[in-house]
């Protein structure tokens, strides 16, 4: 199925976040939550979570699964860069130094990237202003630890570089039968979209990315990939700081859960985490993909789910947003979460 085919129906959300102003709701923004054990029991929902949404960067980890599995130990890949494999990075120095070194193993450079080039993220998140007449690199790019991973994949399975991002490319055949796998549904069935950065994006029901992230929490091996997926997700765990960047939601989300948690956002308003310990994952999505509500939802999920304790709070807090001013300093309104999970 493409994206030439006749639109489905739009999903079924709900209200997960609203502003209010004096006390009376004003703005409310949609969306669906599901909780999944690594069986795919459906554990608690809010929503919809049988449509197929798009994933967008929640599925890198599926993306890299490959590689790591076939070409981990063959081009010595540690735990911080498979982190970054899986990453929506910030540009930071620790980020692009990592991804040179990386294509420097397979003999590519910058030039080899077919991600685009746009602002690092770090310039919004930190608050700075880009010099002026600053010029990015494709490094820069917050894929570009994906895109380098496809390419060592093509060098892996001695393939051409180039065209790497085609769909028929076994780059790309490979990371589809990736997704099959982890999200249980046949690849002639997976709705295909082109992201952001240029390469073929899947669309899944909120119930099968959050098993899939499931699945990366158990210790038993993987049929297919074996002991890969564990691997996958201890690596992003242990280095969150490659995986997002400095204030921003998944290094939060996986500083809130000391070494539990593995987190990973996707742009317009996608979230999935999963927690080693419960063998449960969660996937979420905001109909107008603003990440604010998504995140002011998702803490709220969390407690109602009895995730957070005393120690991860003050993680947490950073994601939610300050009260509302107005340009006179007076406070005027708040976000809340309105998200009630049906418990299953």
């Amino acid at each position: 199925m493409t994206t030439n085919d006749p639109s489905p129906p739009l999903p079924r959300h709900v209200p997960i976040a609203a502003t209010f102003r004096g006390g009376h709701p004003e703005n409310v923004h949609f969306g669906s939550f599901a909780v999944v054990s690594a069986r795919g029991e459906v554990l608690a929902s809010a929503g919809d979570i049988d449509s197929a949404l798009f994933t967008r960067s929640a599925l890198k980890p599926f993306q890299a699964m490959p590689l790591i599995h076939q070409g981990a130990e063959r081009m010595a890949l540690d735990d911080a860069d498979i982190a970054l494999l899986c990453a929506s990075h910030s540009g930071e120095p620790r980020h692009t130094e990592r991804v040179a070194r990386l294509l420097a193993r397979i003999g590519a450079s910058e030039a080899a990237l077919a991600c685009g080039t746009h602002e690092p993220y770090f310039f919004r998140t930190l608050g700075q202003t880009p010099p002026a007449g600053a010029r990015f690199t494709r490094l820069q790019h917050n894929c570009s630890g994906k895109h380098t991973g496809m390419l060592m994949l093509a060098h892996a399975l001695g393939q051409p570089l180039a065209g790497y991002l085609d769909v028929d490319h076994p780059v790309q055949r490979s990371i589809r039968d990736s997704v099959a796998h982890f999200s249980g549904i046949a690849s002639e069935r997976l709705v295909r979209g082109i992201d952001g950065c240029s390469a073929p994006n899947y669309a899944l029901p909120l119930r099968a990315l959050a098993q899939a992230f499931a699945r990366l929490t158990l210790d038993s091996p993987d049929p297919v990939f074996g002991t890969t997926p564990a691997r996958v997700a201890r690596a992003m765990s242990r280095h969150p700081e490659m995986v997002s960047g400095e204030g921003r939601n998944d290094l939060l989300l996986m500083h809130a859960g000391a070494g539990d948690w593995v987190s990973k956002v996707g742009a317009d308003g996608v979230q999935a985490i999963a927690s080693f310990s419960r063998g449960v994952g969660i996937a979420a999505k905001v109909s107008d993909g603003n990440l604010t509500p998504l995140m002011v939802a998702l803490v709220a999920a969390l407690q109602q789910l009895g995730w957070t304790d005393t120690a991860s709070r003050p993680a947490l807090s950073a994601l939610l947003p300050p009260p509302m001013k107005n340009a006179a300093g007076i406070e005027v309104g708040d976000m809340r979460s309105v998200l009630q999970l049906q418990h299953h």
